[in-house]
């Protein structure tokens, strides 16, 4: 950042602050990861100068098949940016046994909205994990476009078990009559069973979509069941688990390639970054190799250890557990006297533990102030942590909790986080 430093202090301060946050604090929120230097490389390289509307192929109008002898641009000057989208389509594919990929996706929220598009019509009604339950904002929620669009009924998890009752989805699919099933989730800590939603759509004619943002690493890696075979459209995020950039990815059955890359372009977006696609290509690359499965055995085996140090020392768990990379503390309602979920966010902040306030199913607090937390294991583990690590992490969570409001205690933990993330120096090379 040699040219940042001396046209811009400014900017160089605050993004230079951010990377010493990031070294020194303990990176718990579970939608964020570390990439890799290449992927850093690659977003940060020329192809962030180059317009490049369109795609590295076109639409046969004899056959409806993609052509890649014929190109689909808007712009001239495009051969190289050709070859790097057509890269990330092809190893997505690959990664995920998919038979089309639409790289363009700015974000997962963008790459539903390609999904909604294409398989609903405005006013469909559509079921979806309600928000609260571990759902996410473009699942149906008032303030999204999909619940401003469509007419969405939301399933919950069940009270006993904190987890999927499919005979009650099946049961409101069969009332209902959805045009489309939605499933995936944001804040659920369990396997996610896509051939029983499959077999519940298939019950009343809907189209099945699955939005894997978070268990997108896990799905790559072959630790969690691959929803591409089930679903008609799957969308990502390509951080979180994947360890990508900041972006989207549409993944599609051969019958749906044609109308996912309309909506994408030029149905709700303009010009593709290429330099988040190349990210994407790196980081699918990266994905594809052997060792990419090892990390993320890593990353369940640390969520499984962090979950069961917390509850030996007695927090509730949302479902008594993980299956992924995530977990839901319940910190127990208003009445009970424990810190809120946003209170422990801040509590935690002022240790250096970074971790954000989630609701809990049949939560009595406001979404803002919550009643749980959410935690994850993706970025503790790139650093090389371990499930002796968690034990410790455990330790300083609870430490926390029960001194949320000794602010000077607080503050003085942060040396003891430190300790523990100096012996895990993260971008020593930057």
């Amino acid at each position: 950042m040699i040219h940042i430093q001396k046209t811009d202090p400014e900017l160089y301060e605050a993004i230079f602050s951010e990377l010493k946050r990031q070294r020194e604090n303990l990176e718990l929120i579970a939608s964020e990861n570390f990439t890799s230097l290449a992927v850093m490389e690659a977003q940060g390289s020329v192809l962030t100068n180059k317009y490049a509307e369109g795609y590295p192929y076109r639409w046969s109008k004899k056959t409806g098949q993609i052509n890649y002898k014929l190109y689909g641009r808007y712009y001239g000057g495009c051969e190289y940016i050709d070859d790097v989208e057509r890269l990330a389509i092809e190893r997505a594919k690959q990664l995920f046994g998919a038979e089309h990929a639409n790289v363009q996706a700015h974000s997962g929220s963008q790459a539903n909205m390609a999904a909604y598009f294409t398989l609903c019509k405005p006013g469909d009604t559509v079921l979806a994990l309600e928000l609260s339950h571990g759902g996410h904002l473009t699942h149906g929620h008032p303030l999204s476009f999909s619940g401003q669009l469509y007419n969405v009924i939301h399933y919950t998890v069940a009270r006993d078990t904190e987890q999927f009752d499919y005979e009650q989805i099946e049961a409101l699919a069969l009332e209902h009559k959805p045009q489309m099933i939605l499933t995936g989730a944001s804040a659920y800590p369990r396997r996610i069973d896509f051939a029983r939603f499959r077999a519940i759509a298939d019950k009343v004619g809907a189209k099945f979509m699955v939005d894997m943002a978070h268990i997108a690493g896990l799905v790559a890696a072959g630790l969690h069941d691959n929803p591409v075979p089930y679903a008609d459209i799957v969308t990502t995020t390509t951080h979180k688990t994947l360890r990508g950039p900041r972006a989207g990815l549409v993944l599609c059955k051969e019958e749906y390639a044609r109308d996912v890359d309309a909506k994408v372009f030029p149905g709700i977006q303009g010009g593709p970054l290429m330099h988040a696609i190349a990210g994407k290509a790196v980081a699918f690359h990266e994905a594809l190799q052997p060792e990419f499965k090892a990390y993320q055995s890593k990353v369940i085996a640390n969520a499984q250890a962090l979950a069961k140090s917390l509850m030996n020392k007695g927090f509730k768990l949302v479902s008594g557990g993980t299956d992924t990379h995530l977990m839901l503390i319940d910190l127990g309602p208003e009445e009970s006297g424990s810190p809120s979920g946003k209170k422990m966010e801040e509590a935690l902040d002022l240790a250096g533990i970074t971790a954000n306030k989630n609701t809990v199913p049949f939560d009595t607090r406001s979404p803002f102030v919550a009643s749980g937390i959410r935690l994850g294991t993706p970025s503790v583990t790139t650093r090389g942590m371990g499930t002796s690590e968690m034990e410790s992490i455990a330790e300083l969570i609870k430490r926390v909790r029960d001194n949320h409001e000794n602010e000077e205690y607080l503050a003085a933990m942060k040396a003891d986080v430190r300790a523990l993330t100096a012996k895990f120096p993260l971008y020593p090379e930057l």
